[in-house]
This record gives C-alpha cells, structure tokens and sequence, in this order.
C-alpha cells in the first residue's frame, strides 16, 4: 500500500495508526524538521518571561488563572489537558510580563512515539525562553523524584527559580508544617537553596499576592550587575575572614575578581593556580557575595581563572 501512494510522486509516505499511535513519533519528527529555523517569539529586553514547571496535575493553569484574576487557559484534572505553550503578556504595576505557560513535565520514558514528547520538549524550551522559573509542587502529594528533576532542568539552564508549594488549603497543618515542609524542600533541592519557598493555593487564591513580588525580585537579581570595587572589598574580608587554602605546601591567592555576565550572575576571580581553589572555598565565597548583594532567587556562578603574568 505504501509503494502505491509513494508512486505518486509525493515524497516518503508515513504509515500510522492514530487508533494505537504507531508511526506517529517518526511523522512528527519529520514535520518539527521543517520548524528548526523558525524565530522564537521576541520580546522588548525589559519585559520578563516566566513559565511555571512542574509534573501534570500540580496546578500550573490554575495558578495562572487565579494569577490574571480570569480564565486564559483551560482548567482540567486531566492530566496533559494544555497541550502546547501558550505566551499570556500582562501588565502587573504598569510592568510588561510575558506567562510562557507549559504542560505537565512527564517522565521521558513514558511519553516516547507520542505527541506529548513534543509537549517536554516545547516545555524544555520555554524553560530556555524565560528569566524566571516557577517550580511548582503538590501540597498534598509532597515532593517526588521527578519534581527534582524538573527543577533541575531550570538550575542547569541558569534561570533564577521560585518555588511554589501548590494546595496548600488542602493540607492538614498546625504551627509547624509550614516550617517542616520548607526543610523538606531543602533537604531535597540542595541545589536551589538560594529559590524562595511560596505556600499559596491557586484554588482559594490565599498568598497568591506573594508569587508576582518574588518573580522580580528574583528577576532583577537574576541581571543584577555589582560594582568592581565593592565586589573586590567583599572578596578581600572575606579571605582575611578566612584564609585561602593551600595544596601540597602552595597557597591559593586571589588578586582581584570582576563580574562577567548576567543572567545569571556570574563573576572571574583572578588567581595564581585555578587548581588550588578548593570546592568549598568557591562556596565561600558566594555565601560571602550573597551575604553581601542578595542574590535570592538566582543561581550565580564563580569561576576561577589564572592571573596572565606580565612580560
């Protein structure tokens, strides 16, 4: 059957099945070949993007609903209901934003030959477009491994991160789970403990006033610049606070530091051997520059190159 449509001089035929879903994912493939080239969206620089992430279910819609405050997407317990990524712009204290709202993050391995490959994709890829990503969890489900995945998706791309705790109406609680829950989340994403911890509920809309001051929070301080001078003060208390490490009778020492780049922060500190900057002394000195510019909400970065010597 196949040879007789390929006669017809139309190109490679596809044989599928949309009954059982087979064929479907080698058809797609060849019609994504034919989007590779074409531009993203582009927005004006000061108008922030953010998308929220998460597994199906959590309440992604649902808080952006009760975030516009009107129904932009549709709302279902079906798991998978918004298919693609849909861009919402508002305006929220006369500042221009840009929603990137995606669906449901599902494990790889379950959603392979389907067209919900796509949705990961397309999801992985407003994670790419955005400044600021909002993790959301489940309440009442708790905390997962795949919520650790999905999270880690966004602090390798070097998005500042807010976490949202979903449902929170729903949860039995008394003066301490708050609390509990919160060292929870930091026990499971060391990695994001620089991310603010929000507890609303998109059903009740209680809190839900607190998510759009963190994402510019977190947003400015994801392009927040320092002053070189300032940036080099902090550095040097922080090494007379505690010396610099040494490695087979050498001692690391730093001459000066700069910041780089933005989105996210990241900055040179200049020294005589880049091997003998320990891991835990690199730790240092971010919680120092923490400790000094705020920073929350986003990851910075710290590299460590060698002083060029003068001829």
């Amino acid at each position: 059957m196949c040879m007789t449509f390929y006669a017809l001089g139309f190109g490679e035929p596809f044989p599928i099945s949309g009954t059982h879903g087979l064929g479907l994912g080698d058809l797609l493939d060849a019609v994504a070949e034919h989007f590779k080239n074409l531009p993203d969206t582009q927005y004006a620089e000061e108008v922030v993007q953010f998308c929220l992430i998460g597994r199906p279910n959590v309440g992604k819609s649902s808080l952006v609903n009760a975030m516009l405050g009107e129904d932009r997407v549709i709302v279902s317990n079906i798991a998978g209901t918004t298919r693609d990524a849909v861009d919402t712009m508002f305006t929220y204290n006369q500042r221009d934003f840009v929603i990137v709202d995606t669906a449901g993050m599902r494990k790889k391995k379950k959603v392979y030959e389907t067209t919900e490959k796509y949705s990961v994709l397309r999801a992985l890829k407003a994670i790419d477009r955005s400044d600021v990503v909002a993790v959301v969890l489940d309440g009442e489900e708790g905390i997962i491994e795949q919520d650790k995945r999905i999270a880690g998706y966004a602090h390798e791309a070097g998005k500042a991160v807010v976490i949202i705790v979903n449902k929170w109406d729903a949860v039995e609680k008394d003066e301490r789970t708050m609390k509990e829950f919160e060292q929870n989340i930091r026990e499971h994403f060391q990695f994001l403990d620089y991310a603010p911890v929000l507890f609303m509920s998109a059903l009740t809309k209680k809190r839900i006033h607190t998510l759009m001051p963190s994402i510019i929070t977190a947003s400015e301080n994801h392009a927040m610049r320092v002053q070189t001078n300032i940036l080099n003060d902090i550095i040097m208390d922080a090494v007379a606070m505690n010396p610099t490490p040494t490695h087979n009778g050498q001692r690391l020492k730093i001459y000066y530091a700069t910041q780089v780049a933005i989105k996210p922060p990241s900055f040179v500190v200049f020294v005589n051997d880049p091997e003998l900057m320990h891991f835990s002394y690199e730790r240092f000195l971010e919680n120092r520059i923490r400790d000094a510019f705020g920073f929350e909400g986003t990851p910075i970065k710290i590299f460590a190159r060698a002083r060029k010597k003068k001829k």
